[in-house]
């Protein structure tokens, strides 16, 4: 039982679809409830439904910010995390802008992960910052994630689900090599099945985001 609820703890159980409902947020948070996952993973405006669904659990809120292309002004990223902070989310996970990592703006980029950061620590609430690795060369992954650390966030993400490509083994393994003890690594993006799930967690991700953690947990609960 304890690996089970060990493996339960991974999950940020998401739904980010444009064509989500109320309904469906009902439904994700119930089932968040049901196999005890870490938080759900909603958008900014669900976070007040989620929030409320959840209440007297441990059930954490989790919210994007500048999703799905980071390429919005720091400002509005700011005012996106203050208002769903305020609304309860505990977790932002904020796009990074990939644009002014590539052209090797790095200042831009910091100042853009500590504006999210410095809200969100006004609220105790913690930042993912999403580096689409797909879109990455190596040296840029291990950029992005120095960058993330010296802004204050507590963990660097893959991908936002939405670009070319997800999590691999290859960039959770680079990340976590990168960030060693002082963030966390988060692996989302094309995690379909148990077996992808085992090896973003062997190759260094402390949590996984899926929107299929469901289908997930019941392979698990076979073996």
């Amino acid at each position: 039982m304890e690996d089970i609820k060990k493996l339960n703890n991974y999950f940020d159980h998401t739904l980010l679809k444009a064509e989500a409902t109320e309904a469906d947020i009902k439904k994700l948070c119930a089932q968040a409830k049901e196999y005890d996952f870490y938080s759900v993973c909603v958008n900014g405006c669900y976070v007040p439904l989620a929030v409320e669904e959840l209440k007297d659990t441990d059930v954490k809120v989790a919210v994007v910010v500048g999703f799905p292309l980071g390429a919005v002004s720091t400002e509005v990223k700011a005012f996106e995390t203050d208002w769903v902070c305020g609304q309860g989310a505990k977790e932002v996970d904020m796009v990074i802008n990939v644009g002014a990592l590539k052209e090797a703006r790095y200042e831009y980029v910091k100042d853009d992960i500590c504006a999210v950061v410095a809200l969100a620590d006004e609220h105790d609430a913690i930042v993912k910052v999403i580096l689409e690795t797909c879109l990455l060369t190596d040296e840029e992954i291990i950029k992005a994630c120095e960058l993330s650390m010296e802004a204050g966030a507590q963990f660097v993400k893959t991908s936002t689900g939405f670009s070319t490509g997800g999590a691999t083994e290859q960039h959770v393994a680079l990340m976590r090599k990168t960030v060693g003890s002082r963030a966390k690594v988060k692996a989302s993006g094309a995690i379909r099945d148990l077996e992808t799930t085992l090896k973003m967690i062997e190759a260094g991700a402390d949590r996984i985001g899926a929107s299929a953690s469901v289908a997930i947990m019941n392979d698990y609960l076979k073996k």
